[in-house]
């Protein structure tokens, strides 16, 4: 907690939330009593955030707040975002139905928009809390303060950078990041939040209050089964353990979640990601982001290449020319498993003019190659090591010399960041064991790139360029 002085209307609060019958936990309470703690003019938090697992409690936290800002402290704008319209939707619900079972509260209530997309609930006096689902680098929509980032497991790089700049015409702002822990064979966005709580492990931002419940493990696959099968370890990583999570529950659900769901669900235990992308990185990102062209779009004849990661997610790539001519690039699919695979594959193969299918010959792709070419009933060109490290190198060199186009792709430019080399004999390929994030991404474009080139798609008579 960052040092700094009891709100002076911190008395109001707590009258307000018991007229409002919100009974927050002590933990809550402490959570909230942080983030209005004042220094000076300022809040003495810049940023919130709170890492616990599921079913704790993280939104009671959020609507006591935000109700908070608007009817004591008078906020004109707070935002409540979301990666998903769904859980926006769930959040709004909440709000909506807490002010219902207030009669008196529904005097205080100017408006209260349900439209799809444009929720938001009005104040007499100007203040409002808006919900937004999140969109990749969309920062229109955020100029308000605080701004929640509610489940941050799923806050790419790229939308942080667009929403922060925004808030920063706030006089006073805030940002809060609530959610549990990162697991990166789920999370591919979690490196925003895994940064966060660094700095606080760290203990050098004297701006950040943080809130970690979890069992000080160094991977979800390394935890104990004593450690996972005790009931007071169940304890101390739910705040909410015997209030509304019962202990019956969790036995319950430990043989459904499996014992990595399980670490990472329920005892706090991440799989956090490295943050520090750029060391050693092959590809500039301020390069690969000049490269950027969201509107750009495939035209066929494409080719098509698919790669599997060690933790069995498979990622699908074409690669082809846009209406400019240009080299480009597009992650058609990526997720866990290699049993869609072949279908998906051959649905592409009608959907599009595809001149090659392309693997790594050396890679787990290889392993279902032959389902790929029995679903598809086409031929799958199986890259030798030399053809694999020729098409890594392009790639890079290619993305340099801005002849590479792509789409903005959050799963992409996160492999990207991520992306390491291992060494060959006179040349160097993508490492899918040394990589900091998900390699499929960057390696199937890779191959599908490679593949565009060696066709000579360019000068392919059919081809027409508008």
């Amino acid at each position: 907690m960052p040092d700094g002085d009891e709100h002076p209307k911190w008395k109001e609060v707590l009258e307000l939330l018991e007229r409002l019958g919100i009974n927050l936990d002590p933990w809550q309470l402490d959570v909230l009593y942080a983030s209005l703690l004042r220094r000076g003019e300022y809040w003495a938090a810049f940023a919130v955030s709170v890492c616990c697992p599921r079913q704790n409690g993280k939104n009671e936290i959020l609507q006591a707040r935000q109700l908070v800002g608007a009817l004591i402290l008078g906020e004109k704008l707070q935002i409540h975002s979301a990666h998903l319209a769904d859980t926006c939707m769930e959040a709004f619900t909440r709000l909506d139905d807490l002010i219902d079972a207030n009669e008196w509260l529904l005097d205080r209530v100017d408006f209260v928009r349900r439209t799809n997309g444009r929720e938001q609930i009005g104040f007499v006096g100007g203040a409002r809390i808006r919900f937004r689902t999140r969109t990749r680098g969309g920062g229109r929509g955020f100029s308000g303060s605080p701004v929640y980032l509610d489940e941050p497991m799923f806050l790419p790089v790229i939308a942080q950078n667009a929403i922060l700049p925004v808030m920063s015409a706030q006089p006073d702002p805030q940002v809060w990041y609530t959610g549990s822990a990162v697991d990166q064979l789920e999370h591919q966005d979690g490196i925003v939040f895994a940064g966060v709580r660094e700095r606080a492990l760290a203990g050098e931002d004297d701006r950040l209050a943080y809130f970690e419940w979890s069992v000080d493990a160094p991977a979800p696959d390394e935890l104990g089964e004593d450690i996972a099968n005790d009931p007071a370890v169940w304890a101390a990583t739910n705040p909410a353990f015997g209030i509304r999570i019962s202990p019956e529950y969790i036995k319950a659900e430990q043989h459904d979640l499996g014992q990595r769901g399980f670490a990472v669900e329920r005892l706090g235990v991440g799989d956090w990601p490295d943050t520090d992308l750029n060391a050693d990185a092959v590809i500039n990102f301020e390069t690969w982001m000049e490269n950027e062209d969201a509107a750009a779009s495939l035209l066929d004849p494409v080719c098509l290449s698919y790669d599997v990661s060690p933790d069995r997610r498979s990622t699908i790539s074409m690669s082809g020319l846009d209406y400019q001519g240009r080299k480009c690039i597009e992650v058609v699919e990526c997720e866990i498993g290699t049993g869609w695979v072949p279908i998906k594959i051959a649905e592409l193969c009608e959907e599009h003019e595809v001149v090659e299918l392309v693997c790594d010959g050396f890679g787990p792709a290889n392993a279902i190659a032959t389902h790929v070419e029995e679903k598809t009933g086409r031929i799958v060109r199986r890259l030798k090591s030399g053809e694999y490290a020729d098409a890594c190198g392009m790639f890079a060199n290619e993305v340099e010399e801005h002849a590479l186009i792509h789409m903005g792709q959050e799963r992409l430019t996160n492999s990207v960041r991520g992306a390491r080399v291992r060494p060959l004999v006179d040349r160097w390929a993508w490492s899918r064991s040394k990589s900091k994030t998900d390699p499929g991404p960057v390696i199937s474009s890779s191959i599908a790139l490679w593949s565009m080139v060696d066709r000579d798609i360019a000068n392919r008579e059919e081809l027409m360029i508008f």
